[in-house]
């Protein structure tokens, strides 16, 4: 996070047990359809069906998809 933001990128955070505003100075958000229409990409652990609309913006550490 710290390096894509060293470039310039806005960083928007969603994680449902995170209950601050911001993170790292980064909007913290909680609603996943504000994140799917308001990123360019999104960055994730791992895919899974609620990103299944938005897939081709997801990136993610599973090689294959089934991680």
């Amino acid at each position: 996070m710290k390096r894509v933001k060293a470039k310039g990128v806005k960083v928007i955070v969603y994680e449902l047990e995170l209950h601050e505003t911001t993170f790292f100075n980064s909007k913290v958000t909680h609603d996943l359809a504000e994140l799917k229409s308001s990123a360019d990409i999104i960055i994730a652990n791992r895919m899974v069906y609620e990103l299944d609309y938005v897939a081709e913006k997801v990136y993610n550490r599973g090689l294959f998809g089934s991680d």
